[in-house]
């Protein structure tokens, strides 16, 4: 059991590498998934934050929790993307033939979703800071920022192992991702749900961004999540696990 183990993450950790070298060769990939989250930064602050009413000191504080999960969202349909393109290519098949464990190519393009997304995440933090953002939160609570962040990215991420497994095309394997991108902009992410409509905002306080949005806002603020943290944690690893099942169903079916 310890060598089949040992011999499982030491097949990832290659495949981690191979992604991870793609990544690397090809970094207009990270550039393009954090350019467009910056520019909504910077156009949402500089342009409509003073139109906006939050009730909080800083808009940039309250609008950067929505942007690092639209940057997550964007990034992981280049995830589906990398696995269409393997998938294509016959690359699985030759590592099949190969004495690895059948899931470490999967798990690498996994992981290589959660590095790289990470790097894009670490990114606008910086450009927030360098626009005013401030957060009195200690360590514990920056921790459990990315704790939440890396199991929301975790969750997507599946959900685009799904789609590149499963897609007929190119486009087809990056499409699933809009309506993911989209589902911020009706949440507490960029307004308050109190000022919406009674039907959009029932759908805006019960879908999954909002109650991590306002996790991830009161942990940055050094307040109690309430609530909140339970409600995201619960939908996180809802989607995680359910996407995992069905992803990996459909990847021995490929490889059977």
């Amino acid at each position: 059991m310890e060598m089949t183990a040992r011999h499982f993450f030491s097949d990832m950790s290659v495949m981690l590498g191979r992604s991870m070298r793609h990544i690397i060769r090809s970094l207009d990939t990270i550039i393009t998934v954090t350019i467009t989250p910056i520019a909504m930064l910077l156009l949402f602050v500089y342009v409509f934050g003073g139109a906006i009413q939050t009730g909080a000191e800083s808009y940039v504080n309250y609008l950067l929790p929505g942007i690092l999960l639209i940057a997550i969202a964007s990034g992981i349909s280049y995830t589906a993307y990398r696995l269409f393109m393997d998938m294509q290519s016959g690359i699985f098949e030759r590592f099949h033939s190969m004495p690895i464990a059948r899931s470490a190519a999967l798990w690498g393009h996994v992981l290589t979703s959660l590095v790289s997304n990470a790097i894009s995440v670490a990114v606008i933090i910086l450009v927030a800071l360098l626009m005013g953002f401030r957060s009195p939160a200690g360590v514990l609570s920056w921790l459990a920022v990315a704790g939440i962040l890396a199991l929301f990215t975790l969750a997507l991420t599946w959900i685009a192992a799904i789609a590149g497994l499963s897609a007929k095309s190119v486009d087809g394997a990056g499409a699933f991702s809009y309506p993911l991108i989209f589902l911020p902009f009706i949440s507490s992410a960029f307004v308050p749900t109190e000022t919406m409509p009674r039907a959009v905002r029932a759908f805006a306080e019960n879908q999954p961004v909002t109650s991590i949005v306002e996790t991830i806002r009161a942990l940055l603020a050094g307040q109690p999540a309430g609530h909140d943290i339970w409600t995201a944690l619960a939908w996180c690893l809802g989607i995680l696990i359910a996407a995992y099942l069905f992803a990996m169903r459909i990847y021995k079916r490929k490889a059977a």
